[in-house]
């Protein structure tokens, strides 16, 4: 029964950021998605875009600071599902700072915020770009693996680092490199840390660069690592910390979140809604053809098939965005991911892209799979999500230990 008081439940976004969509929207529409093919073709980062975003104070610091400490949580999610529906590609070249500055934020001073964070932004006339390394060659999504090695040189102050990371976004042309690395091996995941490599730094370099199935607009390369040398203050969250956290493990006791989990666990609701805004692209659009394509007579969105197929692809692309702005409002609210909410919106998110951009090429039939229409190139993007910052294997494995409280294998 109520008990007449106000109701608590709403997906009602308010003035803030429903202004703040319209305004990302814009942008997406005007200037991402007409750039879209070329910077595809190209497979270069696309500097003008940045650049015009840089203007009007969307590629900054002050923007997603403005949007991860918005008290709803729902911020980025709403701001990303908007770039990703311009470009995937291009959308990630425009983000792809702000999971290194995460990894900063999440687990940093305020000094190292301060100092480290704007310069991975940079500002108009002046773009500069943050990466955040973690993968490596062999180990993949298996994080507690990672061979690559951080060791302190009293004398100097310094930390040396050496490896190889791999499918680092900006790697090698970044300002500001955040690399992960082992500091005690034998520790496995809670022996690592976070190291800040500042612009210029000697003994980093980057490696191949990779040609890519999708979102070529955004540079993927191996970053390679050969006795960096950073000061001693550019451990993320300071040296103090990090001996403390060590000692605790060492004793038996609990060591903290592992430094790339909890960078990782923090972004997939960003992620899922990056993937949201390429799905609801494609049933957009695959729904403006099947209203406007006549064929024997009739728009082919009359036909059942094609009907019931842009039914399915809208209440997908739907449960994918709830499922994510749930977990995104959790994490604001400080509330535990008990069931792996955020590996929920990750995992679904990511698949209902694949199958809506597939079942939007199919609508479009012959055409969809030419590069004159947009769906086979948003397809293309999309399996990206179905892979990185955690396989979809992985986040099954996740959301079964979670629900289970078995240790899955």
């Amino acid at each position: 029964m109520s008990d007449g008081g106000p109701a608590v439940f709403s997906l009602d976004l308010g003035d803030d950021l429903t202004e703040m969509r319209g305004w990302v929207h814009e942008f997406a529409a005007s200037v991402i998605r007409p750039a879209g093919a070329e910077w595809d073709e190209r497979e270069e980062t696309p500097w003008p875009v940045l650049e015009e975003a840089a203007k009007i104070g969307l590629y900054s610091l002050d923007f997603y600071g403005q949007q991860y400490m918005e008290g709803s949580g729902l911020g980025i999610p709403v701001a990303f599902e908007e770039l990703f529906w311009g470009d995937a590609g291009i959308g990630l070249s425009l983000v792809g700072s702000s999971l290194a500055a995460v990894a900063v934020v999440a687990n940093g001073t305020p000094e190292q915020i301060g100092e480290w964070c704007p310069q991975m932004f940079g500002s108009p006339g002046e773009v500069k770009l943050g990466a955040f390394c973690s993968s490596e060659p062999e180990p993949g999504s298996d994080v507690g693996a990672i061979k690559t090695r951080a060791t302190y040189d009293a004398a100097a102050d310094e930390w040396v680092l050496n490896g190889v990371k791999t499918w680092v976004t900006n790697g090698g042309i970044a300002n500001v490199h955040v690399v992960v690395a082992a500091v005690d091996p034998a520790l496995g995941s809670r022996g690592q840390a976070s190291f800040i490599v500042p612009p210029g730094t000697r003994g980093l370099s980057m490696g191949q660069k990779f040609r890519k199935h999708g979102i070529r607009a955004s540079h993927t390369a191996e970053v390679v690592l050969s006795d960096v040398r950073v000061p001693g203050r550019c451990v993320v969250g300071g040296r103090e910390r990090l001996d403390e956290r060590l000692a605790r493990v060492r004793e038996g006791g609990r060591g903290g979140e592992q430094a790339a989990m909890k960078t990782f666990e923090a972004s997939r609701p960003g992620v899922a809604a990056m993937a949201v805004g390429v799905a609801r692209a494609a049933a957009e659009y695959a729904t403006e053809y099947a209203q406007t394509r006549v064929q024997f007579g009739r728009p082919i969105g009359q036909n059942q098939a094609v009907a019931f197929m842009l039914a399915d692809m809208r209440a997908a692309v739907d449960a994918a965005r709830l499922l994510t702005w749930r977990a995104a409002w959790m994490a604001r609210q400080g509330k535990p991911f008990t069931n792996a909410e955020g590996s929920m919106s990750k995992l679904v998110a990511g698949e209902t892209a694949v199958r809506v951009t597939e079942q939007a090429i199919q609508i479009l039939g012959g055409n969809g799979y030419t590069r004159e229409y947009p769906v086979e190139r948003w397809h293309r993007d999309a399996k990206i999500f179905t892979i990185f910052e955690g396989t979809s294997e992985i986040q099954r494995m996740l959301i079964g230990r979670a629900v289970t409280g078995l240790d899955v294998r």
